[in-house]
């Protein structure tokens, strides 16, 4: 956990006093933020609408709470419905030449960023990267005439219009602080969840009108060899590494089916690996960071797939909001 991380989740007195240093930058953030959006509601800033549903699938504070484990099992399901989903990310991380980028499941890391490659992996729709979401989502209707757009991240930016805001709550740390950037972990004020579809709790205890989402662990694969696999039951001991937002509930996961954990080494989120940076022996790592691995990996070098579950009365409600949404453009 990094200093700033312990300032938001940890209440002891020192970070408490290092909180309040960090006041009057809040307190900028705030008058900036604010004016933003009072400029998107009142029309002063410009926005877009793309004429396809856009489903927002966002959070309030930093740091990882679950999105994309939400993203991937909501695009699947929506190709279930008969939908032609087009997926559509900020691509952090990643630099490229260009913008709109596609993403295919061998796409330079350095270019469109570890989180799209790993979705890609796991889902059969288009898949974009581009800072200016407008952009991007025009271009998966017109390109792959999606029919619909699920939006990676993105709650914040409102230059692009939404039909549907998900908004996924980590269920441990929950909100910190409860105070905005960089004072604590926010970027809007806790309110703001009162204004958005659902909201998906990941990690429970759910709260009231929460959605619990629940992550199971599949076989573990070979970093090195895809094609290889290996029951997570037969790893009995292995040094675990993260560079994720949370690195603790990778690790808790592995505590909890039994995995011995000689070390636990957690980096920064999208932290780009170098080969000096893991030692030998067993590794176990998460899917995300075995994107940025692939190059590096030894032969005992593996990743844990993860995948999400949601209850039935959720996804009811969803398709609900959908078949309203389509009646209205009818």
């Amino acid at each position: 956990m990094t200093l700033i991380e312990k300032v938001w989740y940890q209440p002891t007195p020192t970070f408490i006093i290092l909180k309040w240093l960090l006041f009057p930058l809040m307190w900028v953030f705030w008058c900036l933020s604010s004016i933003r959006r009072i400029g998107y509601r009142n029309g002063w800033l410009k926005s877009w609408r793309v004429d396809v549903p856009v489903i927002i699938v966002g959070n309030i504070s930093v740091g990882g709470n679950g999105k994309t484990p939400l993203v991937v099992y909501l695009a699947n399901w929506l190709v279930e419905q008969g939908y032609k989903p087009g997926i559509l990310s900020r691509g952090y991380g990643g630099k490229s030449s260009f913008y709109p980028a596609g993403v295919d499941s061998q796409s330079d890391v350095a270019k469109v960023g570890d989180e799209p490659i790993l979705i890609k992996q796991r889902v059969s729709c288009p898949v974009v990267v581009d800072p200016k979401r407008t952009r991007g989502a025009k271009y998966l209707k017109d390109k792959y005439q999606c029919n619909i757009i699920l939006c990676d991240d993105g709650l914040q930016h409102y230059a692009l219009q939404r039909d549907i805001e998900i908004v996924v709550v980590d269920g441990s740390r929950r909100y910190g602080n409860r105070w905005l950037l960089p004072m604590g972990p926010l970027r809007e004020s806790e309110g703001r969840v009162k204004s958005v579809d659902f909201v998906v709790n990941n990690g429970g205890p759910a709260g009231k009108d929460e959605v619990l989402m629940e992550i199971e662990p599949d076989d573990l694969i070979n970093v090195k060899n895809v094609n290889q696999s290996m029951p997570l039951s037969d790893l009995s001991e292995a040094t675990a590494v993260a560079a994720i937002g949370n690195p603790e509930r990778f690790f808790s996961l592995l505590d909890h089916h039994n995995v011995t954990l000689k070390q636990r080494l957690s980096f920064i989120d999208h932290y780009q690996f170098k080969a000096q940076d893991i030692p030998d022996g067993t590794v176990v790592m998460t899917e995300k960071d075995a994107v940025k691995c692939r190059a590096i990996a030894h032969e005992d070098w593996w990743f844990l797939p993860i995948r999400a579950t949601l209850p039935d009365t959720f996804l009811m409600a969803l398709k609900q909001r959908l078949d309203t949404l389509n009646k209205e453009k009818e």
